[in-house]
């Protein structure tokens, strides 16, 4: 940490004026927010950054606005959930672009160990960072009502994890309601699956038909950047999405 970063640690958490207005300007996302949540969301942002590690790495090199930008984003999911729920990991770590990270798979019944490589713009570990790229990040910031956000992707997973497990399962305690969103989730994955194995259309990203977590974080970017498609492509996912990320669980 650089700067009034340091002093942010050391003292009650704000974000100067400047930076703040800064990171209004730059991220749309925030434009729906009220006055009230926008000064709740401040707070949240300034915890956010005394507590966590902003690192760029590959020559990226993170000045006191990107940070801001970045923890605003990861934020946002947070606005009416324990701060908490982040769980015990300190680092985020920004490359310039899309980074590549091995893969290995091992079949139990074969025993065949398969590695691979995959070119990613974000990743959560369950017990380490988050990991981003920065291109990625400014896409988002010139598109930001798409339905693509890779900070809240990322987010979304470690809000997940909260739960136990990677799992699309958020740590909803109570049975009823957690068995309303195992139904809910479970119909709408088996539907966007559906459609893919008949190849057609899928109302959202494919990508959320590729396991129950993918999906919670994928359509944690909808809810938060394109809140009406979601609303019309998922109707009962929306509503279970607007009862818990403000709170209502």
């Amino acid at each position: 940490m650089f700067g009034w970063f340091r002093r942010l640690a050391a003292s009650s958490p704000d974000i100067p004026d400047a930076l703040w207005a800064l990171a209004r300007e730059r991220v749309r996302l925030l434009d729906r927010l009220d006055d009230d949540e926008l000064a709740r969301l401040r707070a949240v942002v300034a915890r956010f950054l005394a507590s966590r590690n902003l690192l760029g790495v590959q020559g990226l090199e993170l000045d006191d606005a990107m940070r801001v930008i970045i923890a605003a984003q990861a934020s946002l999911p947070l606005l009416h959930l324990p701060f908490e729920w982040l769980g015990h990991w300190h680092d985020v770590v920004v490359y310039p672009g899309e980074f590549r990270v091995r893969r290995t798979h091992h079949d139990s019944d074969t025993q065949v160990v398969t590695e691979w490589e995959d070119d990613l713009a974000g990743e959560a570990w369950e017990s380490g960072p988050i990991i981003l790229s920065w291109a990625d990040i400014e896409r988002d910031l010139e598109a930001p009502f798409e339905g693509f956000n890779v900070v809240i992707h990322e987010i979304a997973h470690k809000i997940d994890m909260a739960g136990g497990a990677s799992d699309g399962m958020p740590p909803i305690r109570d049975r009823a309601v957690r068995r309303r969103w195992r139904l809910v989730m479970q119909s709408a994955f088996d539907e966007l699956n559906r459609l893919l194995d008949e190849e057609q259309e899928t109302p959202i990203d494919p990508y959320a038909a590729e396991a129950p977590d993918e999906f919670f974080a994928t359509v944690s970017e909808y809810y938060f950047s394109a809140p009406k498609v979601l609303e019309a492509a998922l109707p009962d996912v929306h509503a279970e999405f607007t009862r818990f990320y403000r709170g209502g669980y």
